[in-house]
């Protein structure tokens, strides 16, 4: 169960990942972690847009990002993030994981 600034995103495999909901044009510290670009399509119901991975949320987190046109083109209003200890592979088997549950437009799309 999240609450009003957290959501769970589940994997294929089962494991859940707590991610933080902030609006798109948010800014973040320099630190790696997983992030979401998500809609609201209920009050509290998301569906993913993009899924991705990062070693620095800061820099990879701008309106440059190569898939904003897409998400926004689909409605994407908000990121999910979370910061990660965790090296590359890591935070790549969970974006991968959750992009195999979840088949978020943008991340099929070239």
């Amino acid at each position: 169960m999240a609450d009003e600034l957290t959501i769970m995103w589940d994997g294929i495999s089962g494991k859940e990942y707590k991610y933080w909901i902030t609006p798109i044009e948010s800014t973040f510290k320099p630190v790696a972690g997983n992030y979401i670009f998500a809609k609201e399509v209920e009050p509290h119901k998301w569906t993913p847009i993009y899924i991705g991975e990062t070693d620095n949320l800061e820099e990879r987190l701008t309106s440059n990002h190569e898939k904003m046109p897409c998400v926004k083109r689909n409605g994407g209003t908000h990121l999910h993030t979370h910061t990660s200890t965790n090296d590359e592979i890591t935070r790549r088997k969970e974006e991968s994981d959750i992009i195999a549950k979840w088949k978020p437009l943008c991340n099929s799309e070239d």
